[in-house]
């Protein structure tokens, strides 16, 4: 009898491929996805507590599976992820949901496959939260499920302590895998024919610091070189370790994307020292210049926060000023979320709801508003674009070109996976329509 699992996954690009290998570790045990919960033998929710909302959501949906439980006893329900790792999380989620059979932190998803194990010999909730990192798990077999895209670990947790941040709280300190580890897995996702390779980590410019390993830009450099055509990208960046030495490397392959994800936070000095980013804003419109320097036309996109303890008009209209300088591609944009444990949840100064979120509007108007116009200088132009999907309500398939423009277009044939031609004919906001070109 097939045996089904279901996996909800909160929050980042980073969290996506962790639920990869939770679907693997799943599908070793013999256990089949699923989309619809409720025919799930087992549903495991990997949390996010970066934000408020997200731990609010996840809150709410394991709330909606007391029903379902007491229908289906032998059903598993398993929670992990970063929610599960800050400071007596654990044992709130076990007496507000003590029909929740597994709960486990950040650094036992590599036990997880023991964890279900256990919890079928027994009727209690196994509850394993280690304090601790632990060594790099290596030899991980996910499930991947976003051809022909894959995602690359290469660091694990983070050393910045950036004051509104419970990152290092619940990931733990910065570690990073070994580059021949790295390459290797590289290598065999390109045979395996995946034509978009992302590095993950907190900070990928501080990979493998204070270390005997390749740098950051080296290590770029040798996955650049494996055979085959596949594009390159990496995520997330700090401005205070992106160097020149990476520029350089990004200007001299053309398999690494000229799109960097590079989060500025504010534009306000005062806000970025509280916040400990450790640059101010000049520092950051520096990095921009040598960027652009060997790489002119590479597109950044970028983090914001509004509402940061003690942000004033003037502080905000200083993150406006840096919007129109920097011409970001794109940016995400956030209210400041107050996340006990860190150190600007302690501050004085918390800004009123109504302000931030006059705010946020202001800044999202202006960030799209360059979006927009930057969009709209692709019409007429043929770009490449790795086809990722078909939209079925579109009818037309769809993929990004290197700076991450998402474009629709019609084909006669299955694209998905290939490198096409599209003379781009309409842009609408942040998104492309155009025709194949053939030959």
């Amino acid at each position: 009898m097939t045996k089904y699992y279901h996996i909800t996954t909160y929050g980042c690009q980073m969290n996506v491929h962790e639920s990869e290998k939770i679907a693997g570790i799943l599908s070793e045990l013999g256990y089949t996805a699923c989309d619809d919960i409720e025919q799930s033998d087992i549903a495991v929710f990997n949390t996010c507590c970066i934000r408020e909302n997200a731990e609010n959501h996840a809150f709410g949906n394991i709330g909606m599976l007391k029903k379902l439980k007491a229908k289906k006893r032998d059903m598993i329900i398993a929670v992990g992820g970063c929610l599960t790792q800050q400071m007596g999380k654990a044992d709130d989620l076990h007496t507000k949901f003590p029909y929740v059979d597994i709960i486990f932190g950040t650094h036992n998803l590599g036990d997880l496959k023991n964890l279900i194990l256990k919890k079928r010999g027994q009727k209690r909730a196994v509850i394993e939260i280690a304090e601790s990192e632990g060594e790099i798990c290596e030899g991980e077999n996910p499930l991947r499920t976003s051809f022909p895209n894959a995602w690359i670990n290469i660091t694990y947790g983070c050393n910045n302590f950036c004051s509104y941040c419970i990152v290092p709280y619940v990931r733990g300190r910065e570690r990073s895998r070994r580059s021949e580890n790295i390459i290797k897995e590289a290598e065999e996702l390109i045979e395996q024919g995946y034509k978009e390779i992302t590095l993950l980590g907190q900070n990928v410019n501080s990979y493998a610091n204070g270390t005997d390993d390749l740098s950051f830009p080296e290590l770029l450099k040798k996955i650049a070189a494996i055979d085959g055509k596949f594009r390159l990208r990496f995520m997330t960046s700090h401005p205070k370790d992106f160097s020149e030495e990476l520029a350089k490397v990004i200007a001299e392959n053309r398999k690494i994307c000229r799109l960097v994800h590079l989060p500025v936070q504010s534009g306000s000095d005062s806000v970025l020292r509280a916040m400990n980013r450790k640059y101010t804003s000049a520092d950051y419109l520096k990095k921009l210049e040598i960027l652009k320097k060997y790489v002119p036309d590479c597109a950044v996109t970028t983090d914001l926060i509004v509402g940061f303890p003690n942000e004033s008009e003037e502080d905000f209209a200083a993150t406006l000023n840096l919007v129109k300088k920097a011409e970001f591609a794109s940016a995400f944009t956030f209210v400041y979320s107050k996340r006990e444990g860190t150190v600007a949840a302690r501050m004085e100064g918390q800004i009123p709801e109504d302000i931030s979120k006059s705010r946020i509007m202001r800044l999202v108007e202006a960030v799209n508003a360059q979006t927009r116009e930057q969009t709209a200088r692709y019409v007429g132009k043929t770009v490449e674009v790795l086809c990722e999907d078909y939209d079925a309500k579109r009818e037309k398939y769809l993929g990004r070109d290197e700076y991450g423009r998402m474009a629709y277009f019609a084909s006669e044939k299955n694209v998905i996976g290939e490198f096409v031609n599209v003379k781009i004919s309409g842009a609408n906001g942040v998104s492309l329509k155009g025709e194949i070109v053939k030959g």
